[in-house]
């Protein structure tokens, strides 16, 4: 009798399980870090795949990734904001994207210096944006038909400046200061500025070679290492400071899952740096893409204006009654994807050497994909540009590692759709759990 209580009182695995996920909050850390997890697991399979076996991982596909979905990084980083504010969309972001490429290409074809054409470009994304914004946030227009009327009447503005055809660019410097040729990418000043640094990379130097690797060694790009171990240190202490702000406030957080993802992404940090400094060293595509997730990271974290797309989103109305004037923030939202549309235009007209007219078709749906597959919420007030980045970045791996194994286009657009759909779908049953 005696033993067969104590049976029923030894807490089962069930009960220790739960204790344990409770007590380290494991449950909530898979929770958070779900898209994180699914970019690591999408990438070893890819990596792993018979027959082509680490090709997604090899330094020139890497940079490739990054040059194919610059698009995707600058455009979702607007779309963001647009559906912090309730879920709302811009549709309009793949014609403006060709509108003002076609704008600036036509004014560089016809001898107009350069950095006057990148201003006009910009100049053209902000106008649109802010014009947008205007139906949407004072005359009321729903975002999904003013930005859809955008879609078509820039599209068709498009072909009016460049009459259907193909406008080409022989513009060097546009081309290397926003292109992904050879000459983009910041020159390895640190090896070219020492004799006796250029002088250790050499095949001669057994143990860089076992380091490095043979077929890299003599055009390993020190310069980017440099960066991207510096990027990594600053990461770590932005990251360690945050955890004992929390720790001093008495803020209930997961101290041992903040530390764990902090040591994963400096590690893959540390190993997309190698890798970069591999081939051709820091392009400067991911320069203008570093540029954009800085400014937007802080604009959505650290001031008023961040605060209110957030709150706009969670409840317009308390909001609007708290004394925030909610038309200026949907305005805001606007223009600056405008601007950044703008900017998007001049990155992939650089990287094609000209623009076509149907350049940046299915730009928008990218974008908002990135957006929702990195956790934004489909009813507005969740987001942010971190999850952004593991979003754009899983729908990247995911087009190139297809592309290496062969599968059919038309099957990748499948695949990108049951992606979002899972992500959106996960994210109503999480807040319905939470409910």
């Amino acid at each position: 009798m005696m033993m067969s209580e104590n049976v029923k009182k030894a807490p089962g695995f069930k009960q220790n399980m739960t204790g344990f996920m409770q007590k380290y909050r494991v449950g909530a850390f898979f929770q958070k870090y779900t898209m994180l997890i699914a970019l690591v697991a999408v990438t070893v399979v890819f990596t792993c795949w018979p027959g082509k076996e680490g090709l997604i991982l090899l330094p020139p596909n890497i940079t490739g990734l990054i040059a194919e979905n610059a698009y995707v990084f600058v455009l979702a980083t607007g779309m963001l904001m647009c559906i912090l504010t309730g879920g709302n969309i811009d549709l309009s972001v793949g014609s403006v994207v060709c509108f003002a490429g076609a704008v600036g290409c036509t004014m560089m074809a016809s001898g107009v210096n350069m950095w006057v054409a990148v201003v006009v470009m910009l100049g053209i994304g902000l106008l649109i944006g802010a014009f947008q914004g205007f139906w949407i946030a004072k005359l009321h227009v729903p975002a999904f038909i003013a930005t859809l009327a955008g879609m078509y009447a820039f599209r068709g503005f498009t072909n009016v400046v460049m009459n259907g055809l193909r406008v080409d660019i022989t513009n060097e410097t546009f081309l290397n200061v926003f292109g992904t040729g050879k000459g983009s990418y910041i020159p390895d000043f640190i090896r070219n500025s020492s004799e006796a640094i250029n002088g250790w990379f050499t095949k001669d130097n057994t143990a860089l070679v076992g380091l490095i690797g043979e077929n890299y060694i003599t055009k390993f790009n020190l310069t980017c290492m440099v960066f991207g171990l510096a990027a990594v240190i600053i990461f770590i202490l932005m990251r360690v400071r945050k955890i004992l702000i929390q720790r001093r406030l008495g803020i209930s957080q997961s101290i041992p899952g903040q530390i764990v993802s902090m040591v994963l992404i400096a590690a893959v940090m540390i190993w997309l740096s190698f890798q970069l400094s591999c081939y051709r060293g820091l392009p400067m595509v991911l320069v203008w893409i570093g540029l954009v997730l800085g400014i937007y990271q802080y604009v959505t974290t650290k001031t008023a204006m961040g605060r209110h797309l957030y709150a706009v989103g969670g409840n317009e109305k308390a909001t609007a009654l708290s004394g925030v004037k909610t038309r200026n923030v949907y305005w805001f939202a606007y223009a600056n994807i405008g601007l950044l549309a703008g900017l998007a235009g001049i990155l992939t007209a650089a990287r094609g050497k000209g623009i076509d007219p149907t350049y940046g078709e299915g730009y928008e749906m990218d974008a908002i994909a990135a957006c929702f597959i990195g956790g934004a919420s489909a009813y507005g007030g969740t987001g942010k540009v971190s999850g952004m980045i593991i979003g754009a970045l899983l729908m990247g791996v995911i087009n190139k590692g297809m592309i290496i194994i062969g599968v059919d286009a038309n099957f990748q657009k499948v695949v990108k759709g049951i992606v979002l759909l899972l992500a959106v779908m996960f994210d109503v049953m999480s807040k319905r759990q939470k409910r």
